[in-house]
Parts: C-alpha cells; sequence; structure tokens
C-alpha cells in the first residue's frame, strides 16, 4: 500500500512552508508529495489566506528534493489550457529526474473562480473540455519524434504542432472524483491511477469503476484505485484533538468528512479498511503546512505498517 502526503493548507503557504514539509513527507519514508490546486483554501472567506500555484511550487520541489513523486491532487482543468499544461507537466518531470504525476479534474470551486476572474463553464461543458485536454495531454506527451501533433475538437484546436514536450517519461495521469458516470469513464480510458475522492462510500466507487473499465475494454487490473484521509493523529488521541482544534471549524467539517483524529492505532485501523475496500494509494490530506511533527509521528508509527 502506497502512502503519500496531500496538503490543502488551511491558510495558505509559503514556499519555504511548502518546502519544509515536502522534506519531511521524503526523509519520513512516504512514497509521494502532492498539493491542492486552489487559489483559495477550506475556508472561502480567510482574508489572511497566501495562495501559491501548484506546478511553479512543485516546479522548486523537483529540484530540491531527491526521491518522492511529487503532483497534484487535482489540477483544475479550468486554470489552464492543454497544450500549456502538457508542457508545465513535462518540464517538471524532466526538472526531477522522471517525478512528476498528473491529478487533474473539472473544477468545482466556483468562487475561487470569480476571485481571479476565470471562466466558469457549467458541469457539463467543463468535463466535455476535460476530456479534450487528457486527449491533448496524452497525445502530445505519446507524439514520437519528427512527428507532428494536431486535434480538432469542439473547444481546442491544434494545428500541425512539431513542438512537442518531452517527459523524463509519460509522467502518470490521476483521475477522481465521487461522480458515478463522467469522471469514472475518463479515468477508464486516460488514468493510471483512478481517485474516488473522499473515503466514504469507497468500494462502491471502485465497484463501479471496475465495471466501467469492464464495458470499455480496459483492464481495471492495470489502474491503480486511491483515496484521500483527512487525518489528525497524536501520540495519544488527546493530542490528536488538540491537533484538530487548532484547524478551526472548517477543519472539523473536513476531517469530518471521512476523516481519522486519534492515536495512531486509530489512523492505522481506518487504513486498513481502506485496504479491504480496495484502496492501493492512499492520501493523508493535511491542512497544517506548519506541523513537521504530524508527518515524521505518520512516518514513524503508521508506515510501517502498511509498507
Amino acid at each position: 500500500m502506497r502512502m503519500r502526503v496531500l496538503l490543502e493548507p488551511h491558510h495558505g503557504a509559503s514556499y519555504d512552508q511548502i518546502l519544509a514539509l515536502a522534506r519531511a513527507t521524503e526523509e519520513a519514508g512516504f512514497d509521494a508529495f502532492f498539493r491542492s490546486d486552489h487559489y483559495l483554501g477550506i475556508d472561502a472567506d480567510d482574508t489572511g489566506y497566501r495562495p501559491t500555484d501548484s506546478w511553479t511550487t512543485l516546479a522548486g520541489l523537483a529540484v530540491q528534493t531527491e526521491r518522492i513523486a511529487l503532483g497534484t491532487l487535482m489540477t483544475a482543468s479550468t486554470y489552464r489550457r492543454p497544450g500549456p499544461l502538457a508542457i508545465t507537466v513535462a518540464t517538471v518531470d524532466a526538472m526531477s529526474g522522471g517525478r512528476a504525476e498528473l491529478g487533474i479534474g473539472a473544477a468545482w470551486y466556483e468562487r475561487e473562480h470569480d476571485y481571479f476572474g476565470i471562466p466558469f463553464p457549467p458541469l457539463g461543458e467543463r468535463f466535455d473540455r476535460l476530456g479534450e485536454q487528457l486527449e491533448i495531454i496524452t497525445g502530445l506527451w505519446a507524439t514520437t519524434p519528427g512527428e507532428k501533433f494536431s486535434y480538432h475538437g469542439t473547444h481546442y484546436q491544434l494545428e500541425e504542432c512539431a513542438s512537442i514536450p518531452r517527459p523524463a517519461r509519460r509522467p502518470p495521469v490521476i483521475i477522481g472524483g465521487a461522480g458515478p458516470r463522467r469522471t469514472p469513464t475518463l479515468a477508464a480510458r486516460f488514468a493510471d491511477e483512478f481517485n474516488s475522492g473522499m473515503s466514504d462510500g469507497l468500494a462502491e466507487r471502485f465497484a463501479n469503476f471496475r465495471r466501467i473499465c469492464a464495458q470499455s475494454g480496459r483492464d481495471p487490473a492495470r489502474v491503480r484505485l486511491s483515496t484521500t484521509l483527512p487525518v489528525c493523529c497524536g501520540q495519544t488521541r488527546g493530542e490528536a484533538a488538540r491537533r484538530a482544534a487548532s484547524l478551526g471549524e472548517a477543519g472539523a467539517r473536513m476531517l469530518a468528512m471521512g476523516g481519522v483524529t486519534g492515536a495512531p492505532g486509530d489512523v492505522a485501523g481506518r487504513l486498513a479498511e481502506l485496504r479491504a475496500a480496495g484502496a492501493d494509494t492512499v492520501y493523508f490530506h493535511l491542512y497544517d503546512v506548519t506541523d513537521l511533527d504530524h508527518v515524521r509521528l505518520l512516518g514513524r508509527e503508521v508506515l510501517p505498517q502498511f509498507t
């Protein structure tokens, strides 16, 4: 079972804070460090939130970490056009020596788009655009040297592109969400990993994904199955409760959505349930970028039980 850290900072984060947490993640023995692709926090009215750009910070981490995979859960497809995104991810992959992974989704946070003047089409159009983006990104990466790439879709057109982004290797693509139809259908077609989102109802969503794979001719055994787990761990349950309380009301809501607050044994018990439901990869969803001891505790007390 792969264990990964996913950062969604409660009040935003500086690059130095993100780097410190990524290095602590690597030193603790985790498989990967991922971050959210948001410009607002879990409390949208937090005027002290410090936004950073996901792929800009991942580029920095690419040259300042050594082993861990680096990626996003999930890159908002509304933020970037597919051609430049293919170049960006390929650049980070080359900078890191082949450690970049692209998690991508249709985006959902409408207020975030309003704040920064980003168009937010209706849900159906966002999924249509996401499907075209995945065709373009994977198509560009698969174009052999000396060949050109063209694409003629409803929303995007590329004409005889000869400037092909070259990652160190084809970055894994992660597609995820809780929807029953369009997300797992796209994942069955394009993804190396299907992420179920939050862990409630996990077994049913994985079973639905396997059915869609079978219907489309994709071998589901070739796709990793992952979930996110909001977690506040302490040496004791009291310490864990204090960590959770420091996140405020918004953090408490996130932890209540299928998360776990408790001692290492409590976290391990929840992980065992997720593994039994079919997950082979779990992202520990963390909200306090400054709490490096939290990552160290999880790496010391929980990680060895599952890796």
